[in-house]
């Protein structure tokens, strides 16, 4: 008896390999022989991978990172693959997401003054992708890819007892940007950013590219902004209690369009994704719609550099911090992929005056340098002490800044 396939069936696999060819061919070609501008290939396909490159050496450090003046920068922690997001405990200790391992870490403070932590333990292991993290009036809360608990923390010694408590369930994490962030608000409330499945399109999920809001023991939820492309941080101006949001824009649209963004968000608010970018840039494949939203799209609060990726931002509270940083918030860059120049991989600083007018300044740079590109920045949290400390999920590191004595730098 023949054990040949069936005409049919050969000519089905001959399709389907002809298909699989052409999907590696065009792969190939986008990202490798110049279907589109890629700023450093070798940090995409690390990056796609989601692998690590070396940490640098405190010379390196030294000779290439270049903080602000009246600050200084060293490594506090190295060995940390897929570093992102942060909280400080009150004993002092750094608590880090590490989404690709599944884990929760907390690296233990320089007690003994030596620049860096004097050590780690795992605190989760085995979860879902966590990312966000916060800490609020006992209890430790944690954004998994797709849901969101809480457990009991005694941010004294940085230990948690009891069992978790699901605050949020049943959250989609297909696509692009599946990570979650998770803060509580001056209102008490959780909120939660949840980015785009994709580039640029209409959602299916209404949650999507959005930020929601829920009673921090869980409960009935909320969207209260949409339009936001991918919110990933989020913090709230220590003033008047406004929250600010960052957002990666679109890409394939050039090296200069459209700008990422920092947006004011309000219960209600439309920030323009997919159909507007910036300020008033319209979208060319989705921009013709006449969806009545369209009209009343809040713009920007600030505008950054296109594909600059902004992630983690921090107001800065300490009281002792210098002057010039009174009403500032500092964003980490991750930076381009999109563009055929670099741009990003640095932390900056976002002044904002009395008016609401805001001015950016560098404060961290020198990721890219002499020896190449050593880190792309994700998230900015600030220590009890003032210390800063700046996650970094290329090299798996931890930077801590830190005011020199005596400074009273006018950056």
């Amino acid at each position: 008896m023949s054990t040949s396939r069936p005409l049919w069936l050969r000519w089905l696999l001959r399709i389907a390999l002809s298909l699989a060819a052409l999907a590696v061919a065009g792969f190939v070609w986008l990202f490798f022989l110049g279907g589109i501008a890629i700023s450093d290939r070798a940090m995409l396909w690390r990056m796609l991978r989601g692998e690590s490159i070396p940490a640098p050496t405190a010379a390196v450090v030294a000779s290439q990172l270049r903080p602000a003046p009246g600050f200084e920068v060293g490594l506090y922690a190295t060995d940390l693959p897929s570093a992102r997001l942060m909280v400080v405990a009150q004993g002092g200790q750094v608590l880090l997401s590490q989404p690709r391992g599944g884990l929760v870490t907390v690296l233990e403070p320089d007690r003994d003054g030596d620049g860096r932590s004097d050590g780690r333990r795992v605190l989760f292991s085995g979860l879902d992708r966590p990312n966000g993290l916060d800490i609020h009036e006992g209890y430790l809360y944690v954004a998994e890819a797709t849901q969101i608990f809480r457990i009991p923390f005694d941010s004294q010694t940085a230990t948690v007892t009891g069992e978790r408590q699901t605050l949020v369930a049943g959250l989609t994490a297909d696509g692009s940007h599946w990570r979650k962030t998770a803060r509580i608000g001056p209102d008490g409330a959780l909120y939660v950013g949840q980015g785009s499945t994709c580039n640029v399109c209409i959602e299916a999920d209404s949650r999507r590219a959005t930020v929601m809001r829920w009673p921090r023991e869980g409960g009935e939820g909320e969207v209260i902004a949409t339009g936001t492309r991918n919110p990933y941080g989020f913090d709230w101006a220590p003033w008047d209690q406004s929250l600010y949001a960052t957002e990666n824009g679109r890409d394939l649209l050039g090296d200069d369009l459209p700008p990422d963004e920092l947006n004011r968000i309000v219960p209600g608010g439309f920030y323009g994704w997919p159909f507007r970018h910036g300020r008033d840039i319209v979208d060319p494949d989705y921009g013709a719609t006449t969806d009545p939203r369209i009209s009343q799209a809040i713009a920007p609060a600030h505008e950054f550099g296109a594909h600059t990726a902004p992630l983690g931002i921090r107001f800065l509270r300490h009281p002792a911090r210098p002057p010039a940083y009174a009403r500032t918030a500092l964003v980490a860059l991750h930076g381009s992929w999109n563009r055929s120049t670099p741009a990003g991989y640095a932390v900056v600083a976002l002044d904002f005056d009395e008016s609401g007018r805001i001015t950016e300044r560098p404060f961290l740079d020198g990721f890219r340098g002499a020896d190449g590109l050593i880190g792309r920045p994700v998230d900015v949290v600030e220590g009890g002490d003032g210390a800063i400390y700046v996650s970094d999920d290329y090299a798996g590191v931890i930077y801590r800044v830190r005011a020199l004595q005596n400074s009273s730098s006018d950056g």
